[in-house]
């Protein structure tokens, strides 16, 4: 006897559901309901359609109704919103949005692809005309109507996250002035703050006026938009405000339906996606996940894990049950010329846990140094202090990014050492890498600090000791700190340190730094072997002058 199978929404979760079941299962019976008129198409690319990188609209729309029924023989259900759920008699109640009409509907297994909402924070103006989120087709369609049609000269982006970042890209290249508002003391929340520190200072020398630290309380405008003012008693001027705040899963119709919330607002699944009720399953955006390397409850409302989670949710239905392993949260966002990339944990997830751990910088080129072109990258490698094992990795660079971040997650998910890492045998031609490509070399020096062939100190940790009374060495070229350097150090290049030791005291720490990292590493190994006490600084002046610039901003009120 053929089962029925009904899925509750579409997008990257339920599309995905259904056409795999479809495949499996030749005879069920599959409805899929829509509240909105389209049923797959990709989110990820809305901004990009705003700003007219996308031309053709038809293109975000991955799969229309009329082509789901016809290739997978679906009973598609489109501006048809389900609004109540009797788990006891197996039916949905769904209200036809066009006709007004309420009807039942019966499952043998019911999906729940909800997805999330924007957050729109409850303050004076938030519902004015000029004011957007981006979520849907409908949201991007308005977004661009107005910029072509009212031509905003002022906008006000509140949010730092993907979604902000992205559309303050949009605007500036509109020829928009563009004011990005987090309340946080950083953007980009999955990145740890000397990271984030490039991305402030890149957005502020590119002409965004960040605005970090600072809350959004009213907006204000007779008819749309005029002005926003913030927590700080701000006033900023405003032709049309982009609210990118984020997202809450929408859990409501399984909340009403009795079905379990775990404690981070997600409905709560087992491994194989199921809920409370065995006869429901839950996908994607509205559903709470275990992080994959720490093992904690999480919200990761990404597109590749809602993919991968409709798949299985069809293969156990279809009777070929395959539990969820987690989500690692590996994502990347163009930010004009710039790319930031993220995966795993973070240090400040792992100093919350009271996790263990190690971290690294680098700053590597994107291929080999001798051909031309190429910006470095900053790469920054979490990882256990015992055995080596990978837990995060963080990029802001130009080119080549996606590829390391893509490397780093595979060896995330492969549960890889930074020993693995150096084994890697990786495609090298002069225009696309080196012959030890930056993962490489990142494995090489977080396995010098496992084995103990290098002490590290991080720039947050140096005033502390400077103060502890160690001193600060600079082992640069006379030119390099000529172009800036930390105030204080004594400077001594790398390749005269050994006829210099006798400057240097026995009863101090020496703190070690050059511009990346490497020639202080080689002046630690000629200090310790000769009997001081020295630490290596991570990531080296180009690091901590990006977050000393970062926090003058910051406390000059330019942010």
């Amino acid at each position: 006897m053929s089962k029925k199978v009904v899925i509750v929404g579409g997008v990257a979760g339920g599309a995905s559901a259904a056409a795999r079941l479809r495949r499996l299962d030749e005879e069920t019976h599959i409805v899929m309901f829509e509240r909105g008129e389209y049923i797959s198409y990709a989110n990820c690319g809305l901004p990009y359609y705003v700003g007219g990188v996308i031309r053709d609209r038809k293109k975000l729309l991955v799969q229309t109704p009329e082509a789901m029924r016809r290739r997978f023989n679906i009973d598609v259900r489109t501006l048809s919103e389900v609004v109540r759920i009797l788990p006891g008699e197996k039916e949905v109640e769904v209200k036809n949005l066009a006709t007004g009409e309420a009807y039942r509907e019966s499952y043998d297994y019911l999906v729940l692809s909800p997805g999330a909402s924007p957050v729109v924070p409850d303050i004076p103006g938030a519902n004015l005309e000029n004011v957007f989120t981006i979520r849907n087709v409908p949201d991007s369609d308005a977004i661009k109507a107005h910029i072509e049609t009212r031509k905003p000269s002022t906008a006000v982006v509140v949010g730092g996250g993907f979604i902000g970042l992205e559309m303050a890209e949009v605007l500036m290249a509109c020829g928009t002035k563009v004011t990005l508002v987090e309340a946080d003391t950083q953007v980009m929340r999955a990145l740890d703050p000397e990271m984030a520190a490039i991305v402030h200072c890149y957005l502020r020398d590119k002409g965004v006026d960040l605005r970090l630290g600072d809350k959004l309380v009213a907006i204000k405008g007779s008819f749309g938009v005029e002005e926003v003012e913030l927590a700080s008693g701000k006033t900023l001027p405003a032709e049309l405000v982009i609210l990118g705040i984020g997202v809450r899963p929408e859990v409501w119709l399984a909340k009403e339906a009795g079905l379990e919330i775990g404690p981070t607002g997600g409905i709560l699944v087992d491994e194989y996606l199921r809920t409370s009720d065995p006869f429901i399953y839950a996908i994607g955006d509205a559903i709470q996940v275990k992080d994959y390397v720490t093992g904690q409850d999480v919200l990761i409302p990404l597109a590749g894990p809602a993919n991968r989670q409709g798949r299985l949710v069809a293969d156990t239905i279809a009777g070929q049950p395959t539990p969820y392993k987690g989500s690692q949260g590996t994502a990347i966002v163009k930010i004009m010329d710039m790319v930031v990339a993220v995966t795993g944990s973070n240090e400040k997830t792992l100093n919350r846990l009271g996790r263990e751990y190690l971290a690294c910088h680098t700053h590597p080129a994107p291929h080999a140094t001798y051909y031309p072109g190429g910006t470095p990258m900053a790469m920054k490698l979490i990882f256990s202090p015992g055995d080596g094992k990978v837990l995060g990795a963080q990029i802001v660079g130009y080119e080549g990014v996606d590829k390391r971040i893509d490397v780093l997650a595979t060896a995330i998910r492969a549960g890889m050492t930074v020993f693995d890492l150096q084994d890697l045998q990786l495609a090298y031609a002069p225009p696309f890498s080196s012959a030890k490509d930056p993962v490489n070399m990142i494995g090489y020096v977080a396995g010098n600090m496992v084995q103990g062939d290098v002490e590290i100190a991080h720039w947050h940790e140096v005033d502390k000791r400077l103060a502890q009374g160690a001193l600060l060495l600079d082992v640069r070229t006379k030119r390099e700190v000529e172009d800036g350097a930390v105030p204080g150090a004594l400077n001594i290049p790398v390749d005269n340190l050994r006829e210099r030791l006798s400057e240097l005291p026995k009863d101090k720490e020496i703190l070690v730094y050059c511009q990346v990292g490497l020639r202080s590493y080689i002046a630690y190994r000629i200090l310790r072997q000769h009997g001081f006490t020295a630490k290596s600084i991570s990531g080296g002046y180009r690091t901590y002058h990006m977050v000393d610039k970062d926090k003058a901003c910051f406390e000059g009120g330019n942010a």
